[in-house]
């Protein structure tokens, strides 16, 4: 029997989160078992893979703001605009501000932060990011943006138990597993879901892709901080 179009059209019938967060289940796993992580806990983890960290991170932020700058862009309706466009100043200012105090506590600064290079991985991640945003739909955009968000909300819930003996990173995981935080990111699952609800079948496929990909990517952030990662040649 053929399939109408709007029978093709309809929704998933569970919500498109639930769908996207059990195809990054191993990756979660591995994320939380990898010892950029466990070091967070125990307090194991050498300072200098955390500078490391925080250099990169305000390097990925501002092309991250730029990100939700766009997802505000193309947003369906004026609340989501507004939300997004708030998120791209709140990314800045989160680098302008945590990150100058983790600097400074390293011993370093956050001008020092600017003037370092911007590593592969970073690189990498950043350029899919934008790439994907500018050039898709507002669902592709969307769920490219989310494992930044997702991924860190559950990664700070689930070590904020834990914290850890050393205040700079007990300092980290309370800024994530902030309940604020983690309101902001629900804001963003449920609006993944509405959008996810009136999109075909192809259309969350593709989209789900992207979430897969970065996801991995966010794997690999911590990965190539705990590597200390610096450009071959």
């Amino acid at each position: 029997m053929e399939t109408s179009e709007s029978t093709a059209s309809l929704g998933p019938s569970s919500p498109f989160s639930e769908e996207l967060w059990e195809a990054i289940g191993p990756t979660y796993t591995a994320i939380l078992d990898h010892p950029f992580i466990t070091g967070l806990v125990d307090g194991t983890l050498p300072h200098d893979a955390f500078r490391h960290f925080v250099v990169q991170d305000s390097h990925y932020l501002r092309d991250y703001a730029r990100a939700l700058a766009l997802c505000a862009a193309k947003s369906p309706t004026e609340d989501d605009v507004r939300a997004f466009a708030r998120d791209a100043v709140n990314a800045v200012a989160a680098e302008q501000e945590m990150h100058s105090e983790f600097m400074y506590q390293l011993g370093g600064s956050a001008e020092e932060a600017e003037k370092l290079p911007v590593a592969p991985t970073t690189r990498a991640y950043t350029s899919y990011l934008l790439a994907t945003v500018y050039g898709g739909s507002f669902l592709d955009g969307l769920a490219a943006v989310l494992p930044c968000y997702w991924i860190y909300a559950r990664v700070g819930e689930a070590l904020l138990a834990k914290s850890s003996p050393d205040p700079l990173y007990a300092q980290w995981i309370a800024a994530y597993g902030d309940p604020a935080f983690q309101k902001v990111v629900r804001r963003v699952v449920n609006l993944t879901d509405r959008t996810g609800a009136d999109s075909t079948p192809r259309q969350r496929a593709v989209a789900l892709a992207h979430f897969v990909t970065t996801a991995r990517y966010e794997w690999m952030f911590w990965d190539a901080s705990w590597r200390q990662e610096s450009w071959p040649v």
